[in-house]
């Protein structure tokens, strides 16, 4: 159900960075990497398609971070010959919790991705390159991301893929197997998982996703292949409560040509 060829799907992602960087006036794109699936698979498909002179890397760990995690995320970077800059953020998010301390360890981790993408964007005008987004489609419909950290970059590459179809193209590209291998996990705290804040796997998650999503099928259709109704209903929760970060803000129309309504211009304009 979710098969696709991995093959045509890097070419078309490799083309898309290129198109991407190109009409808007650059040469490199620059990401975060973190040691985990996403950001290895887009740091990959960037090499090919820039070139490792024109693809930067920065490393990001906080005090929590997998030790583990950054050590595969390096070990990637040099093996595709990348350059990368390392940026503890713990003394940045730190100094901010001594003066507003927290017990909430959810906050801490938003804290700790909206500062990499502070970092991020900063070192993007240090060596002009734009930021090249890891979110794939299961994070993007679930809303599993933090709004104007990790969900902020100039282009999506793999925004458009599950979860598991990332699994898939990561073999194609060879990606480390200590990577493949890891459980998904944002890295917030030691022994967090994706899967164990969710109660469901992404293989679960995917499969509901893509038939409320792709195929537009109504939950009790999807009941009917075997899957349970509060499943389903979990997942059509993460959507709809997860809408606002999948929007630019909204404008109130005041004028005749409003952003976002009536002026809506492509970017690759030819003039």
């Amino acid at each position: 159900m979710l098969d696709m060829n991995s093959l045509l799907i890097e070419q078309a992602l490799l083309r898309f960075i290129r198109d991407s960087i190109h009409k808007n006036g650059f040469k490199n794109g620059i990401l975060g990497v973190s040691g985990g699936l996403d950001s290895a698979v887009v740091l990959a498909l960037t090499q090919k398609a820039l070139g490792p002179d024109h693809t930067f890397a920065l490393l990001m760990p906080y005090k929590l971070s997998s030790p583990h995690s950054r050590e595969d995320g390096a070990s990637l970077c040099r093996s595709l010959g990348i350059e990368t800059e390392t940026v503890d953020i713990t003394p940045m998010v730190d100094a901010y919790f001594s003066r507003f301390p927290t017990d909430d360890r959810v906050a801490v981790g938003n804290m700790c991705a909206r500062q990499r993408m502070t970092v991020l964007f900063d070192f993007s005008v240090r060596k002009q390159a734009l930021v090249v987004g890891t979110s794939n489609k299961s994070e993007l419909l679930i809303g599993y991301s933090t709004l104007y950290g990790d969900s902020a970059a100039a282009f999506l590459p793999i925004g458009d893929l599950y979860k598991t179809q990332v699994f898939e193209l990561a073999r194609h590209l060879g990606i480390p197997e200590s990577i493949i291998a890891k459980k998904p996990s944002a890295d917030l705290w030691e022994g967090q998982t994706d899967e164990g804040e969710f109660g469901l796997t992404y293989a679960e998650i995917d499969l509901i996703l893509y038939q409320l999503i792709d195929l537009r099928r109504k939950p009790e259709e999807i009941a009917a292949t075997g899957i349970t109704a509060e499943r389903i209903e979990q997942v059509e929760r993460l959507i709809r409560q997860s809408q606002f970060k999948r929007t630019l803000p909204p404008v109130a129309k005041l004028q005749p040509r409003t952003v976002g309504i009536d002026f809506r211009y492509p970017r690759d304009w030819n003039r």
